[in-house]
C-alpha cells in the first residue's frame, strides 16, 4: 500500500487524495464499501500520469464520474478510484458548439446550453451523469441520444495515447460505443447544437423534468434504469407483468412507481441488489423467455473493471 500511496502522491496534489474512502458517498445508489484510494485530478496531465503509472506498476484503477450508473461491492475497491466530476468539468461555448471535459455534469451542460439559447440537449439535461459516461454509454432519453449531437470526442487508450474521434469512428449503438468496447477513457467532447428560442428550450426542459418526477422514483437512491431494453420489449413492463412490482430483497426493491428501477429503500447492500437482479431476471426469463441484460455496471472488490455478470 505504501508503494501505491507514493505513486499517487507523485501524480496529484495532496488535497486531491482520499484514503479508505466510503464509496456510498460517491454513488447514486448510496451503496459501496471503501476504496483504498480515491483521487480527484484536475487536468489531462494528472489523469494521464495516474493511468500510465498505475498500469505500469500493475495497480488496479477505475474511472468514476457521478457514480450514477454503478453498483460498488460491499467490500469496496482495492486500488485507485480516479474520480472525474466538478474537479474536471469545465464547459466552454463557441457559437453553437459546446466543448466540455468528461467530468462535466449533464445538468450543468444543459444549463449552459439554455443560457446560450442552444437547442438539442434538452433530452440529456435530466440524466444524472457526466459527459464522459454519457459518451461511453451513448446515453439517451425521450427520443434523443448522444450520437445525435456528438461532434468529436477526445479519448485516451491504456498506454496513454490521446486522440480525437470523429462521429463515424465512435461506434455508437444502444448503450454502447467504441469507447466502452475498447476501454478508452473519454477526456473531452464537443457537442453540436443549434440556435433556438430560450423560452421554448426552457419549457421543454421543464416538461421533461416534470415527466421524470412523475414516472421515475427520484425520491429514492438508485442507479437509474437497472436493465437494458430488450429488443422488442420494455424491461419495466416485463418486470411488472411478471408480478414483481415491489419485490424486495433486504433493502433493495423493485420500484412500484417504475418497475425498470431497482431502488435502495433503506440500508440496501450490493449483495441485496445483485440477489434481487438475479431473481428478477430468472423469473422474467421463465415467464416470457426474454433475457434481461444489466444496464448498471458492477464494480467488484479485486478488479478495476466493469463486469457484465452479476
Amino acid at each position: 500500500m505504501d508503494r501505491v500511496e507514493a505513486l499517487v502522491r507523485e501524480c496529484v496534489p495532496e488535497d486531491s487524495i482520499f484514503f479508505n474512502e466510503p464509496m456510498n458517498k460517491h454513488t447514486s445508489f448510496r451503496i459501496g464499501g471503501p476504496a483504498d484510494i480515491l483521487v480527484k485530478p484536475s487536468d489531462i496531465e494528472q489523469i494521464k500520469k495516474l493511468c500510465v503509472e498505475c498500469r505500469k506498476e500493475n495497480i488496479p484503477y477505475i474511472i468514476l464520474g457521478n457514480g450514477s450508473n454503478v453498483l460498488v461491492s460491499d467490500d469496496g475497491i482495492r486500488g485507485v478510484v480516479i474520480k472525474l466530476l466538478d474537479n474536471y468539468g469545465r464547459i466552454r461555448i463557441e457559437g453553437d458548439v459546446i466543448t466540455a471535459q468528461a467530468g462535466a455534469r449533464l445538468s450543468k451542460i444543459g444549463s449552459a446550453a439554455l443560457n446560450a439559447s442552444l437547442t438539442g440537449f434538452e433530452f440529456a439535461c435530466g440524466i444524472p451523469g457526466t459527459l464522459g459516461g454519457a459518451c461511453i454509454m451513448n446515453a439517451g432519453a425521450y427520443g434523443g441520444e448522444m450520437k445525435d449531437i456528438l461532434l468529436g470526442v477526445t479519448a485516451m487508450d491504456k498506454d496513454g495515447n490521446i486522440r480525437e474521434y470523429e462521429p463515424h469512428e465512435m461506434g455508437l449503438g444502444y448503450r454502447t460505443s467504441r469507447f466502452a468496447r475498447e476501454e478508452l477513457m473519454v477526456l473531452e467532447a464537443r457537442i453540436q447544437l443549434a440556435k433556438g428560442n430560450h423560452d421554448e428550450i426552457e419549457a421543454a426542459m421543464k416538461d421533461l423534468a416534470t415527466r421524470r418526477r412523475e414516472k421515475q422514483p427520484l425520491e429514492f437512491p438508485s442507479a437509474g434504469s437497472t436493465f437494458k431494453r430488450p429488443e422488442g420489449y420494455f424491461a419495466g413492463k416485463l418486470i411488472m407483468d411478471a408480478g414483481l412490482s415491489g419485490f424486495s430483497v433486504g433493502g433493495a426493491c423493485v420500484s412500484q412507481k417504475h418497475c425498470g428501477f431497482v431502488i435502495n429503500k433503506g440500508g440496501a447492500t450490493a449483495q441485496d441488489v445483485c440477489t434481487l437482479m438475479r431473481e428478477v431476471s430468472s423469473i422474467v426469463k421463465d415467464k416470457f423467455g426474454v433475457a434481461l441484460e444489466p444496464e448498471v455496471k458492477m464494480i467488484y472488490l479485486l478488479y478495476g473493471c466493469n463486469l457484465d455478470r452479476y
